[in-house]
């Protein structure tokens, strides 16, 4: 926990309700003329579709302002393209004015899709007194968090440690340095102005104080962000003290782990379904239940059209902040796909296949990348998209859908968000069609039907916007996601989604061998990678590859792994920057990557998720010396605060017990294993499983029944400490007899892809069976090498719909 810095500078600050009224004559930005040409240049290229984003036009239409955003390419920062504010984009032309110029700088840091950012560009930065002060007594910085994770994350922290709390918009006044000596989030247009003219007094006045306070708090910055971890082998009960706490937390009336507002707490689930898989972890097992049914029901997901909202803003999952972010559907898609692989329930896999074809149709550009986010409003108030009334529901569906509508989704004529209603469900399907006496199969086919009517109809409505930059640590999630469905649920659809966007990042954000950009938009590609780039991107390739076995997508997770470890690693501390050594040009230092989860997983736990499955896939010492290295110098943090660390404790745990997969690679990555089940259509009580191993060209295992009983044989077990299966004898294929030179004996081998077949008989409720674990016993040879030994479990599902 960061301890709280309270700058003097606040002592000396008194902000009243004094009102600070707009004016609105004319006024004037000064600036060089070869600038002002270049800005008049630029928006002459935007061409006729362009709508200046502002309230200050000629009677042409055209902005009677335009500033340095013009030129940039972030979403957010062209919102603030026609502001009479003079914006400067971060970058050292900005420092170096403010410091030509003896002025301080006002940093505003926010997003695209942030309602509160919209609100006080509305009320301040196209207020034109408010942009005359600025102008006149500042340079103003305008930062997209998206694009720039490391510059949100130093001047976060320093808020965090003046204020106490921190949100977006971001507001910081800085020295021409960079270093920040006061800030805060939102401020309302009075008590803005009024700060404005305080802080250019002290400036005038106490600058020496100023100074001395903004070092304090450059300093304090810096011992929180400059994560120095001492290398120690991790407890192993790290994971169990993380359950502990998030099953302390747990809402087990309405799920989730707060009170109002409720964020999803996606690295949480993820840990919680990976427990109750490995450990049949009951209370685990329920906590994420309860969540992820309290969610799928509630307005936070999209009812008609898929996805989640990004958080509930009260503790029934009802009301939503209603942006729609990328990395959320990443990671719930994942997470409500462990959960249907974990229980077999279909109502996960729906939720699961909603979300998904919501992105692949909003979502993805034409040439596969994911967009980034769509906003909370449209037609000037948030949530206007997605409500609705009685009457528009009668209007858009034949009378039996919408009475069935009104009912299933709670819609009345009071509403429950400003007179109109959120969608949301009081039961799941299951229950609704039990309670009313329906067939669940015709229910969730009319429902279906309902919802493409209503969507079809809600399309008429002015959509939010939609930030277009394509982020590559967000794509790398969604790569993720793609093709874990597309494993699990053998969909062609979402393979060719998460292998066309992995080859879209590949060609447009790798700008030469191991160098990524971050940000795609507009068929131009920006911005140095962060580390979280790299480990993202790494980390779906990994995926693509397993999905596919095509070496490629190996070969480039490598690539982006070692650049990772080679550019962003603390070698002497530990762990990994966020940014580039040649990225810092301000005073405050190069940030460290804290490692603990947010909203998605840090790009260290990452890192340590790409590292341990370079390691299972290639051999490669290097990677597992990596991996261990990071958990050494994170093991203190995680034992004082496990449940802030559940990504990079999911990884640890893959490390030590094996990956949760029907996939497991041998003979250092060279082997491929492959499990699958299939109901006999005679007998839905028998189960058939396939093992598939794949061999490469000069290696080989011995058969079951090897020729000297010195060799290793191959052997399918069943593992099955709680006695829920039974196993017929295995079917081993026909062996091969090889000579080898260095053997006088022929040996009894198998070479090639083969596959081993067995019968699973449940000895319980084969519907609460999802999972059977197998074990193979085998050992690796080649012309000059037997490798040691090996056992790999295979964790193979058993829902009949694989």
């Amino acid at each position: 926990m960061m301890k709280r810095l309270i700058p003097t500078l606040l002592l000396w600050l008194s902000l009243g309700s004094t009102a600070f009224a707009a004016t609105h004559a004319s006024y004037t930005v000064t600036r060089p003329m070869e600038i002002d040409q270049q800005l008049k240049a630029a928006y002459g290229t935007k061409g006729e579709n362009y709508k200046p984003r502002t309230e200050h036009l000629n009677p042409d239409g055209s902005p009677i302002y335009i500033n340095r955003l013009i030129l940039e390419d972030s979403p957010y920062l062209l919102q603030h393209a026609h502001n009479p504010v003079d914006w400067h984009a971060w970058g050292e032309e900005a420092f170096e004015k403010a410091k030509r110029e003896n002025k301080p700088i006002f940093l505003s840091i926010g997003y695209s899709t942030c309602h509160w950012c919209h609100v006080m560009e509305r009320e301040s930065f196209e207020n034109l007194q408010l942009a005359k002060i600025l102008n006149e007594h500042f340079v103003a910085i305008k930062v997209d968090r998206e694009s720039h994770p490391d510059v949100d994350e130093v001047y976060m922290t320093a808020v965090m440690l003046m204020t106490g709390h921190g949100g977006w918009p971001m507001s910081s006044f800085l020295t021409p340095e960079g270093k920040p000596f006061y800030g805060g989030t939102y401020f309302p247009p009075n008590q803005f102005g009024q700060l404005l003219s305080q802080i250019q007094q002290i400036w005038r006045d106490k600058k020496a104080s100023v100074l001395d306070q903004a070092d304090r708090v450059a300093e304090a910055v810096a011992a929180a962000n400059n994560h120095k971890g001492t290398a120690k082998a991790l407890d192993k009960t790290a994971v169990a003290a993380a359950l502990k706490t998030m099953l302390g937390s747990f809402d087990e009336l309405q799920g989730g782990f707060s009170g109002a507002p409720k964020f999803p707490h996606e690295p949480w689930l993820l840990l919680l379904l990976q427990q109750a898989e490995r450990n049949n972890d009951s209370a685990a097992l329920e906590a994420a239940e309860v969540t992820l049914d309290a969610m799928a029901r509630g307005g936070i997901y999209d009812q008609v059209g898929g996805g989640f909202h990004r958080y509930s803003t009260d503790n029934e999952w009802l009301v939503p902040h209603f942006e729609k972010m990328l990395y959320n559907q990443a990671h719930l898609a994942r997470a409500y796909l462990h959960a249907w692989r974990v229980t077999g329930k279909e109502k996960y896999r729906r939720v699961v296949t909603q979300t998904l074809d919501y992105v692949m149709r909003e979502m993805t550009s034409p040439n596969g990348g994911f967009y980034s986010a769509t906003d909370a409003d449209s037609e000037g108030e948030e949530g206007a998209f997605f409500i609705w009334t009685p009457e528009q529901i009668r209007d858009a569906l034949a009378p039996e859908d919408a009475d069935l509508a009104i009912d299933l989704y709670n819609i009345t004529d009071s509403g429950n968000f400003e007179g109109k209603n959120i969608l949301h469900l009081q039961s799941d399907l299951e229950s609704y069609a039990e309670e009313n006496k329906l067939d669940l199969a015709a229910l969730q086919m009319r429902v279906d039907h309902i919802n493409t009517v209503l969507r079809k109809v809600r399309e008429s409505r002015e959509h939010p916007l939609r930030d277009d930059k394509e982020v590559t640590a967000w794509n790398g999630m969604m790569i993720t996601a793609f093709a874990q469905a597309a494993d699990l649920l053998a969909s062609k659809t979402y393979r060719e989604a998460a292998e066309q966007a992995g080859e879209f990042i590949w060609q447009k954000n790798r700008k030469a061998a191991g160098k990524l950009w971050r940000v795609h938009l507009n068929g131009q590609s920006s911005v140095t990678a962060a580390q979280e780039d790299y480990a993202y991107l790494s980390e779906a390739l990994l995926y693509l590859y397993d999905l596919s076995g095509d070496k490629k997508w190996l070969q480039r997770a490598q690539e982006i792994a070692d650049a990772m470890v080679e550019r962003f690693s603390d070698h002497q501390n530990g762990g990994f920057y966020m940014n580039e050594e040649d990225s810092n040009f301000s005073a405050m230092g190069r940030p460290k990557d804290s490692g603990t989860d947010s909203a998605i997983p840090s790009g260290s736990s990452v890192a340590l998720k790409s590292l341990q499955m370079l390691w299972v896939r290639t051999g490669k010492l290097d990677y597992r010396t990596h991996a261990n290295n990071l958990i050494g110098s994170f093991a203190s943090a995680i034992e004082r605060h496990p449940n802030g660390y559940t990504y990079m404790l999911s990884a640890i745990d893959d490390l030590q017990h094996g990956e949760l997969s029907a996939r497991r690679y041998a003979a250092q990555g060279g082997i491929r294993l492959m499990g699958e089940t299939r109901i006999l259509k005679s007998d839905k009580q028998l189960l058939t499983i396939t093992i598939t191993i794949t061999i490469p060209e000069g290696w080989h295992l011995n058969a079951n029944q090897p020729l000297s009983r010195n060799l290793i044989a191959t052997e399918v077990n069943l593992t099955d400490s709680a006695g829920q299966w039974s196993m017929g004898p295995v079917t081993y294929p026909e062996p091969a007899l090889q000579q080898l030179d260095f053997q006088n004996d022929p040996l009894s081998v198998y070479a090639g892809v083969i596959t081993l077949q067995a019968m699973l008989t449940p000895t319980s409720d084969p519907a609460k069976l999802k999972t059977a674990s197998i074990d193979v016993k085998l050992q690796a040879c080649s012309d000059e090498v037997c490798l040691p030994p090996e056992t790999l479990q295979l964790h193979i599902p058993t829902i009949p719909s694989i």
